[in-house]
């Protein structure tokens, strides 16, 4: 009896331990997941993208617990990136090359480009069916942040179809990012540029209407990209490649399903925006072709923004795009 209870005493020591290294097993793959801090310029259904690979768990797939920061500016994303209070930063491009510019040693380099027109519009305060720029001449518009992506897309159209920023129109830039939908339903200004969904809510509030797409009058443009210190990405060259791979799945599926069947995925991440506006908006970046099939940052790309950068005369000479931008990642993750 004594040699039973023996017996069954040790097997039930082995079974407990078992458990007991089951458990760490599981914890330790657990602990497996890295975490990562990603902080975005505004969220926007401009960046189904990566909304797509939050909410089909492709982020978790690749190991990465992922926290996502809105910084409200680039230049707020940017701080947060230099600081360490984010690892990766989501926001236009033009900041890496203000950063390297100004002198900035532990420099931020692009990994990743997510889109490739802008994607803001023209709102007007009546519908105009045959919109032409030249309307804009002696009018009061609600502009962007100066040296910023939206701003300057924004003159560099008008330049194009000669019309003078600073003298042929009176362009407002003292109005915080993300607040220029209220202030135009508030009274100011004749015309707004927006991102959506600020866009399409001034249409269904009845106070204003888009009468252009910027995407679609300025071209093909690096709008937006990922980025992080050069020293991460040296020391996490892993995890910068799990975090591209998890993005470029979530590009893929922007890019073979329908507005409806995106919209269903991302509206998790805009709760206060109903499903059919959610789908109109993505229909309207689908169409005008805002995303990219790889998130490779081309060289000529990073040349056209430059060139914008120096038309505007916030950059005084061209800086080498081999240090700030790394496309290895992006490349790998086009070729699984």
């Amino acid at each position: 009896m004594r040699g039973l209870r023996k017996i069954m005493a040790l097997s039930l020591c082995l079974l407990l331990s078992a458990c007991s290294l089951a458990g760490c097993g599981d914890k330790k793959e657990e602990a497996q997941n890295t975490k990562v801090v990603l902080n975005e310029v505004a969220h926007s259904i401009f960046y189904a993208p990566m909304y797509v690979a939050i909410e089909e768990g492709y982020f978790e797939e690749n190991g990465i617990d992922l926290e996502l920061v809105t910084g409200f500016g680039a230049d707020k994303t940017m701080t947060a990136v230099l600081t360490d209070a984010a690892d990766i930063g989501f926001m236009g491009c033009e900041s890496s090359v203000y950063t390297y510019v100004g002198g900035t040693e532990d420099y931020v380099v692009n990994f990743a480009q997510l889109t490739q027109r802008a994607g803001n519009f023209l709102v007007a305060r009546e519908p105009i069916d045959d919109f032409s720029w030249d309307m804009l001449k002696g009018k009061d518009v609600l502009g962007g942040r100066a040296g910023g992506m939206p701003e300057m897309v924004f003159e560099y159209i008008l330049l194009k179809n000669n019309i003078d920023p600073a003298v042929d129109l009176q362009i407002d830039q003292s109005i915080d990012f993300g607040s220029t939908a209220a202030a135009f339903s508030g009274g100011q200004g004749e015309f707004t540029v927006e991102f959506e969904p600020h866009a399409t809510l001034l249409e269904q509030k009845g106070d204003g209407y888009v009468v252009a797409s910027l995407g679609e009058d300025s071209g093909y443009v690096p709008y937006t990209s990922f980025s992080a210190k050069k020293s991460y990405i040296e020391k996490n060259p892993g995890i910068i490649q799990k975090f591209t791979d998890a993005l470029q799945k979530g590009m893929d599926y922007v890019n073979s399903h329908t507005p409806e069947e995106i919209a269903k995925v991302i509206a998790p991440q805009f709760e206060e925006t109903d499903l059919a506006t959610i789908t109109k908006i993505v229909e309207r970046y689908q169409s005008q072709d805002t995303w990219k099939s790889d998130l490779i940052f081309q060289p000529e790309s990073f040349d056209l923004l430059q060139n914008i950068l120096i038309e505007f005369d916030v950059l005084e000479e061209k800086v080498p795009y081999e240090d700030l931008v790394n496309t290895d990642f992006a490349a790998k993750a086009a070729e699984k």
